[in-house]
């Protein structure tokens, strides 16, 4: 039976492995992160699922993950079970129409950006210019630098969704992409501005939360019985 099934390659993102999408009630990001490749070992052997993740990837999951201190056992799973390859970036090409695009958004969220920190300008403008000479409130805090800490964290949230958010913003990104094209793999992944640019390249996508209910009906469809 997984003779017939056509071969399935997925390159996988970090957002995948930290969702918590992937989790169930009582779940640790443990226990999700091993119960996820142990379904994909069972694809790999069973269909000969292939997973992938550049080393770029695989270094930034690797961070993450040591960080909220998962056994270093699970490390040897990933390793094991998700291959680890290179994009050819000199082999790959990319229309040239994708790079335009990609300017001009980069252009236009530039100019969001500069409206965003006009504005907050603007705001500490309009404050008392007496309470930074020493007014106070009455734990002791200078009242103006309060109302300017908050414009200023409103701006940072602001400028960075203006700038970053749902675009391709790091050379992870970039190198998930490339590989994909590279293998005609599908993309998995929670970041939104994956997503969005998968769609530019042509690329086949799963959302992360969805990719664990996918194998399993690929299991499923073979006749395997999953334990995971």
């Amino acid at each position: 039976m997984p003779g017939e099934l056509p071969r399935q390659q997925f390159v996988l993102d970090t957002s995948l492995f930290i969702t918590e999408e992937i989790r169930r009630d009582d779940d640790s990001l443990e226990d999700a992160v091993v119960r996820l490749l142990e379904r994909i070992a069972t694809a790999r052997l069973e269909l000969n699922i292939s997973c992938y993740v550049p080393p770029s990837i695989h270094d930034e999951l690797a961070t993450m993950l040591r960080e909220r201190a998962v056994d270093e056992a699970v490390f040897s799973r990933l390793d094991t079970w998700v291959v680890r390859k290179s994009p050819d970036r000199y082999g790959v090409t990319i229309p040239a129409d994708i790079v335009y695009d990609f300017i001009d958004e980069m252009s236009d969220r530039v100019d969001r950006g500069l409206r965003v920190s006009e504005k907050a300008i603007r705001e500490v403008e309009q404050l008392d210019p007496e309470a930074l000479a020493g007014g106070s409130n009455d734990d002791g805090r200078e009242e103006y630098m309060t109302d300017a800490d908050r414009i200023l964290s409103d701006m940072r949230d602001k400028y960075r969704s203006a700038l970053r958010q749902g675009v391709l913003d790091s050379r992870e990104d970039f190198d998930l992409l490339i590989l994909a094209r590279e293998l005609d793999a599908g993309v998995v992944t929670e970041d939104r501005g994956i997503i969005s640019w998968a769609d530019e390249f042509g690329l086949r996508y799963v959302r992360g939360g969805q990719f664990p209910t996918l194998l399993e009906e690929y299991l499923r469809a073979a006749g395997v019985e999953d334990e995971a």
